[in-house]
């Protein structure tokens, strides 16, 4: 039977719980353990495919085509196991399927209330998690803080979990911030005092803190939140700031997290095996040499719009030895035809996204990346601005556009036959793990090794296949199809250093200890461009 890890935030939000989930996921797989995750997201939308991207950052597609929250993305890097849809719940799947069997009758003309029926449907999704992954360990994280009212049928739920499944098969890991004050130039623990008195307050009493800091959490200070908070002063968790991500399970090692974890769940499990990432960690600290890749998007103003897309960069880096320094890039700043901001770059990335501000910019951006010999990377809208430039400035299509865009006289990037009309946010897309055949000799084939992969995509547009043969006449190659040959899924231009747009987002499967081969071979190419 499968344990549960409860991880829940206190004091603020954003203070790093999913990659407090990543790194001890990644410590009890590094022992042998089988570990699965999941998100519970108290917002009621359905799931984030129609938030934006400056609400939420970026919406992570897992391989079966669910569009979920970014800290999947960070599940999938840290533990490097492929998540599924139902890895990521909300509390508007929770009502939707509440109030779809209370209209089928499912309940009997009963009264419908937050309890029993939603922490019941709540506790069904996390034990479905286990059921279909097998899982020794499945690592659930709460997001919101504690004490946000939409959090509560959640926080009811995994209260009760520890009654229905036992107390050796439940632990509750909390999340809280150590702030610094300046004035006193000291840190304080009365915030975490009063979260955890919230959380008791509900019924949970968590068995480990993990202390969110900007300065370090010393022996005495862990001791007063032991004293104060009812637990163990070894459970008192520091997590400083560190200039990497990736240094967090190492430091969450040397506290003896994932002991304290498996000693709680009486579980036993092999020494960890963490050679590979204390390998990473030591290149990271070791990249002496810069590289600059403009990101150039609308979404600019929140990183994390882009989170995957930067992530992917950073990993191929570490493979060069380079540190890729990202700059963004404001595709609309682009539109009045002005590139200065591109001049220093060595690299460009032109990601994905929907919707028509901004995309004159990206499409400068191309002509630009184009024209002066610019390693190029684009991925999915990215990809397509790639084409509608080539159509513009080589074949001489000089209104070629997108339909997404609106009526244009030559729709390059369209609709494919049988394909439903788009209508609203909710239209159908390609969603999810989809077949590339690449072309013998592309730079795509040379970068992959292979010549059939699966990637994943999230897209509602394909090239329109009847301006493939011009193209390709004027030079375009289609570095990769599908099998069947209909849709176009890599486009390259042969006689450039490196310029490459794929259809798909090959960042959702790049890993920091196994980097997306497209990823790799474009950052060999800025390496080169940065020499000259």
């Amino acid at each position: 039977m499968s344990k549960f890890v409860f991880v829940t935030g206190g004091v603020v939000s954003s203070l790093g719980k999913g990659i407090t989930v990543a790194s001890l996921g990644r410590l009890l797989k590094s022992r042998g353990l089988k570990v699965s995750v999941l998100k519970l997201d108290p917002y009621l939308n359905v799931d984030p495919g129609n938030m934006s991207p400056f609400q939420h950052g970026e919406v992570y597609v897992t391989e079966d085509g669910g569009e979920t929250d970014l800290d999947l993305g960070h599940y999938e890097r840290f533990i490097d196991t492929n998540l599924t849809k139902k890895s990521n719940v909300s509390t508007g799947q929770i009502y939707w399927s509440i109030l779809s069997k209370e209209r089928r009758g499912d309940f009997l003309g009963g009264t419908v209330q937050v309890i029993p029926h939603v922490t019941n449907e709540i506790k069904s999704r996390i034990l479905s998690v286990a059921e279909d992954s097998g899982a020794d360990v499945v690592l659930v994280e709460i997001g919101g803080t504690v004490g946000d009212i939409e959090s509560l049928p959640f926080l009811e739920a995994i209260r009760q979990l520890r009654t229905d499944i036992g107390r050796n098969s439940c632990l509750y890991i909390h999340v809280t911030l150590i702030p610094y004050i300046g004035a006193a130039k000291e840190l304080k623990t009365k915030p975490t005092q009063h979260s955890v008195k919230e959380l008791r307050s509900i019924g949970i009493q968590p068995d480990v803190i993990v202390c969110r800091s900007e300065h370090e959490v010393t022996a005495d200070l862990r001791a007063k939140i032991a004293l104060f908070c009812d637990i163990e002063a070894d459970a008192v968790i520091p997590n400083t700031d560190v200039d990497s991500i990736y240094e967090v399970p190492l430091h969450f090692a040397q506290s003896r997290l994932d002991e304290i974890v498996l000693e709680k769940l009486n579980l036993q499990a092999g020494p960890a095996q963490m050679e590979d990432w204390i390998d990473l960690v030591a290149s990271i600290k070791g990249l002496s040499q810069k590289v600059s890749v403009g990101i150039v998007g609308k979404y600019v103003s929140l990183p994390d719009s882009y989170l995957s897309v930067a992530e992917a960069l950073r990993h191929a880096g570490f493979v060069h030895g380079v540190d890729v320094d990202i700059v963004w890039v404001d595709s609309e700043q682009l539109e009045d035809g002005s590139t200065q901001c591109l001049h220093e770059l060595d690299g460009i990335v032109v990601p994905g996204g929907f919707g028509i501000r901004g995309v004159e910019g990206k499409i400068k951006a191309v002509q630009y990346a184009r024209e002066q010999n610019i390693p190029f990377f684009g991925i999915a809208l990215g990809m397509q601005c790639a084409a509608v430039e080539f159509a513009r400035n080589v074949a001489d299509l000089q209104e070629a556009s997108s339909i997404e865009f609106g009526s244009s006289g030559d729709p390059v990037i369209g609709l494919m036959p049988g394909q439903p009309e788009v209508t609203g946010l909710a239209a159908p897309m390609r969603l999810g793990s989809f077949p590339c055949q690449l072309q013998v000799g592309s730079i795509s084939s040379k970068a992959y090794g292979e010549e059939l992969v699966y990637e994943r995509h999230r897209h509602r547009y394909e090239l329109n296949n009847g301006y493939r043969d011009l193209l390709v006449e004027k030079g375009l190659r289609l570095g990769g199809v599908s099998p069947d040959g209909q849709l176009v899924e890599i486009i390259e231009l042969p006689n450039h250093p490196w310029f490459v747009g794929t259809l798909f987002h090959p960042e959702f499967k790049s890993r920091p200890t196994n980097p997306h081969p497209l990823f790799v071979s474009f950052i060999e190419s800025v390496v080169e461009q940065s020499k000259k």
